[in-house]
Order: C-alpha cells, then structure tokens, then sequence
C-alpha cells in the first residue's frame, strides 16, 4: 500500500481523463475502459491535482473553497488520494 503524506504530489494516471456532467465528473481509463463516477468532494480533489501540488496544498486549495476543518479535510484526501491510486485513477508516487 502507497503511503501519501502532506508533501506527496499527485497527478493523475497517464491513461486518465476527467470529464465533467452535471454535478460531478466521470473519470475514464483509457487503456482498460474503466469509468468511474465522482461525487462533488472527488471532482473538486481531481480539478486541483495537476502533477505540481502536493497534497497540502491541495487541500489548502479545497478549505478555501469549503468550510471544513483542516485536519479532517488532510485525513480524507489522503485516504481518497490511496483508493484513486489503488483504482488506477492516480499516478502512484515515484511512478
């Protein structure tokens, strides 16, 4: 299992495209066909992940956006940035 900490930068897989409907995002995976849907806290975390920020500083982009608590919000996305990855939607760290 990948271990992501604050400092950990994440983008999205090679294959990976997000497209936006509606009131959340479809994510697909090229090379396998796979397509995921996204409730609103996953788009939002996918629209800041560009493969520069680390995870700090994309949750500090999303408690500007949401009125939630810092602490809660880094424990969430950091459990949300190890399924993506484990889902093959993120690039795994070092990969």
């Amino acid at each position: 299992m990948v271990e992501i900490v604050s400092g950990t930068v994440l983008r999205l897989a090679e294959d990976g495209s997000v497209q936006h409907v509606g009131d959340g995002a479809v994510v697909l995976l090229a090379r396998s066909g796979q397509l995921y849907t996204c409730n609103g806290t996953t788009e939002a975390f996918l629209d800041k992940v560009d493969g520069a920020r680390n995870l700090d500083q994309i949750v500090d982009l999303l408690c500007e956006e949401f009125e939630v608590d810092k602490g809660t919000l880094d424990q969430d996305m950091a459990a949300l940035a190890t399924d993506l990855i484990s889902e093959g939607i993120l690039a795994a760290p070092g990969a």
